[in-house]
């Protein structure tokens, strides 16, 4: 599992899926979030705006990444 450094107390899950590599544009990333096909701490999540803290997972296809803050 690859992990996903950030700088501040939270990212949102489409911010997420695009920084990480996942998705090129946040355009792909709004879709494949409505269309139910990302896990958010093994749970199906379609909120695009969900914020994402230290420890939570994202799932997408094969790609898994867990979100760690770099302090």
């Amino acid at each position: 599992m690859k992990e996903l450094f950030i700088k501040d107390e939270f990212i949102k899950l489409d911010a997420a899926l695009k920084f990480s590599g996942a998705l090129g544009t946040g355009g792909q990333a709004k879709m494949v979030i409505q269309d139910g096909l990302v896990l958010v701490n093994g749970e199906v999540c379609t909120m695009r705006g969900k914020k994402l803290r230290s420890g939570d997972t994202v799932e997408f296809e094969n790609i898994k990444f867990v979100i760690k803050n770099e302090g």
